[in-house]
């Protein structure tokens, strides 16, 4: 009784932040936008690539549940990093929020959404490994510190990123459409601390995590869960 009441607040946490963000938005009279999310929990084997570790039995409800409770007044395409943990967690997204009558296109995977920015993927995860982890080491990329040919500039990266989301706003395939786009946290945290302003140390990137782009009154708008909102050039 006691895992399962345990169970049962986790799959209402992960997840939990982006569905009322994306209630906001719409509430807000938006008809469009763009949810750069977080892959769903993952496995962490240490014998395995990390961009192979795949989901976990519970990443993967937590998915569903995510589709489950999107805005049903959306049709949802999906895009995802390459890695299977991404695409299976757009899938799952797209699948549940179809079986409980929400209308979707289609999904497939897109190289921008993945880890673009690391010219060195050998050196970057050496990197990371010296520096302590992820958030130090993006501390470091973001300070110039790390070797130019391992990283990509990174306002640049997030430059390429928001460009691509802003093309999905500029291509609707319906009155009222979400575009969910799944990638890493690495890609969160670039797009809130270069875009949004946000300090690492204090701004967590959980499963399932967004940031939402979407245009309202020929405005862009960018924002997250904590308040965090940005007007973006609309040209």
């Amino acid at each position: 009784m006691a895992d399962a009441v345990l169970r049962d607040r986790a799959l209402s946490n992960y997840g939990d932040t982006t569905i009322d963000l994306l209630h906001t938005v719409y509430e807000r009279g938006a008809t469009r936008a763009v949810a750069l999310m977080r892959h769903s929990a993952r496995e962490y084997a240490p014998d395995k690539h990390d961009l192979e570790n795949p989901l976990t039995e519970d990443g993967r409800s937590y998915a569903r549940e995510l589709g489950r409770r999107l805005p049903k007044s959306a049709t949802v395409r999906a895009y995802a990093s390459p890695p299977r943990r991404c695409i299976e967690t757009a899938e799952l997204i797209l699948a549940s929020h179809a079986a409980a009558g929400g209308e979707i296109t289609r999904h497939r995977p897109l190289e921008a959404l993945g880890v673009f920015y690391a010219l060195d993927q050998q050196k970057m995860w050496k990197g990371m490994r010296e520096a302590g982890g992820l958030v130090p080491y993006l501390e470091s990329w973001f300070a110039g510190d790390v070797p130019h040919d391992a990283m990509m500039e990174p306002d640049l990266a997030a430059a390429q990123i928001l460009r691509v989301m802003r093309a999905k706003l500029a291509d609707p395939v319906a009155d009222v459409q979400l575009d969910v786009c799944v990638s890493h946290d690495m890609t969160l945290h670039l797009l809130g601390a270069r875009l949004l302003g946000e300090a690492l140390t204090t701004a967590p990137v959980e499963y399932l995590d967004a940031l939402v782009l979407y245009a309202l009154d020929d405005e862009l708008i960018m924002t997250n869960h904590r308040g965090c909102e940005v007007r973006i050039d609309a040209r």
